[in-house]
């Protein structure tokens, strides 16, 4: 494969993982007391922290990733977020959907731990100016 084609492939994974969670992010936000409902029924405490903690890291990370910017922390960051709601919100794993939506976290996590071995491509802010964009005053 050559770097054109690498980078286009790279391009597309992040854009795909990127819209998995801003699409997740802003449903939380469409359907605030629903989300907070539902993490409180799991019992996490701080329901509504949770919730502002999951929006943030789903759509700023997500922005993140989209943009190719700081992607290897993004891509940890929701790493450790995909294995931690799996553990939380599908650990019932007699119940075959819940252990499809647990293995489904676990996949997705093992994809963000991919990017953040090898970073966000050639088509990205980090592959365009490096790991750490600094200021040009």
């Amino acid at each position: 494969m050559n770097n054109n084609t690498q980078g286009a492939v790279a391009l597309l994974g992040r854009i795909l993982l990127a819209a998995l969670f801003l699409a997740s992010g802003l449903g939380k936000l469409a359907a605030a007391g629903a989300t907070q409902a539902y993490i409180a029924s799991v019992g996490i405490p701080f329901p509504v922290l949770a919730y502002i903690a999951a929006i943030v890291l789903e759509v700023g990370a997500g922005l993140l990733l989209l943009g190719g910017y700081r992607t290897r922390v993004a891509a940890i960051a929701l790493a450790g977020y995909c294995v931690l709601t799996a553990v939380l919100f599908h650990s019932n794993l007699a119940d075959q959907n819940q252990a499809i939506h647990l293995l489904k976290d676990i996949a997705i996590a093992g994809g963000l731990l991919q990017l953040a071995a090898f970073g966000a491509g050639r088509f990205s802010l980090d592959g365009r100016y490096g790991p750490s964009i600094r200021s040009t005053k």
